[in-house]
């Protein structure tokens, strides 16, 4: 296993989570021979490139070819071993869409898929290399587990857990260098279970990736204007952990959801079509990107365009609860 401490945290906050993904495999696969990791032309951008120099046998590059990339590696799972992929959150969950249903979803086979640079983090590189829509995608697929990690320990976490969990698994990665420190020291992390930051009496965030230190942020933006809001991290969007959006309306709480994807087929919508089927539910806000094509831009500049930053986000909690 891997040890967290809090100098390990900021390091890994400062190498981003594509760096963390690398090293988070490169202990893996140190650890475990039936781990091998497969990249759609991305070993370097995938922070891989100490891995394949290590154990050039378990780290190949298949080239720009996506939908040959799962079926590879499905293959391999197929003979017993634990396969991740890397590439950019679109190319992975919408290239290889129809080999992911089959191979993944219809057949479980046991392959992790990794989308780098999910949400706005490829700046301006534009609509193209965004992922917007890969949650949408990958939750409505039958059998997929969809995680989405907040800071660098999450990361690792993350792709522990990923390799002890027999089936397919999406791992959405957010955010670029120099991220915040959500996680300082070793916590509990379980797959389907979240994990609550913070109590509050009026209304509950639940978040996930990039999102996460925004909304600790905007929670005590909110504090000081006497709205008290629990954060919860839903690292987990499916299967979703509705214990806990149960004890939230138990105790009474508006719910806002926030989310570094589209305001379609995301958290918010996981949460909502819960919601749905319950009794006098309470309001819920859905704060995330809008049904259209983006901007391209800086990416510190795109979230606050968005209303993603955490002031705008108090701005609109503010305001969603005075109505």
């Amino acid at each position: 296993m891997f040890e967290i401490t809090e100098a390990k945290c900021k390091i890994w906050a400062r190498m981003g989570a594509r760096a963390t993904l690398g090293a988070a495999l490169f202990d893996l696969v140190s650890q475990r021979e039936d781990i091998f990791v497969l990249s759609a032309d991305l070993v370097t951008s995938s922070g891989l490139a100490r891995l394949q120099k290590t154990f050039p046998n378990r780290c190949i590059n298949v080239g720009i070819a996506e939908q040959n990339l799962i079926g590879i590696a499905s293959g391999m799972a197929k003979e017993g071993a634990v396969v991740f992929v890397t590439s950019f959150a679109p190319f992975v969950t919408m290239r290889a869409c129809e080999q992911i249903r089959m191979n993944m979803g219809y057949m479980k086979m046991n392959v992790k898929a990794v989308g780098l640079g999910s949400g706005l983090a490829m700046a301006h590189l534009g609509t193209s290399h965004y992922g917007l829509e890969d949650i949408s995608i990958m939750r409505s697929i039958p059998n997929i587990t969809v995680l989405c990690p907040s800071d660098g320990a999450e990361i690792f976490k993350c792709v522990f857990a990923a390799s002890e969990h027999e089936g397919p698994v999406y791992i959405r990665l957010s955010g670029g260098v120099n991220n915040p420190v959500v996680f300082d020291s070793d916590f509990n992390f379980m797959i389907g279970k979240a994990i609550k930051f913070k109590n509050g009496n009026d209304a509950v965030f639940f978040t996930n990736g990039m999102m996460l230190s925004q909304c600790l942020i905007a929670a005590e933006i909110l504090e000081g204007r006497g709205i008290s809001v629990a954060v919860i991290d839903m690292h987990t969007v499916k299967p979703l952990d509705t214990g806990a959006i149960d004890e939230a309306i138990t105790a009474g709480l508006s719910l806002i959801t926030v989310e570094e994807h589209s305001v379609i087929g995301g958290l918010g919508s996981a949460v909502a079509e819960y919601k749905s089927g319950l009794k006098d539910a309470p309001p819920h806000l859905i704060i995330g990107l809008p049904d259209a094509y983006g901007k391209s831009g800086e990416h510190t500049y795109l979230l606050e365009e968005y209303g993603l930053n955490a002031e705008s986000i108090a701005c609109r909690v503010e305001k969603f609860l005075k109505k």
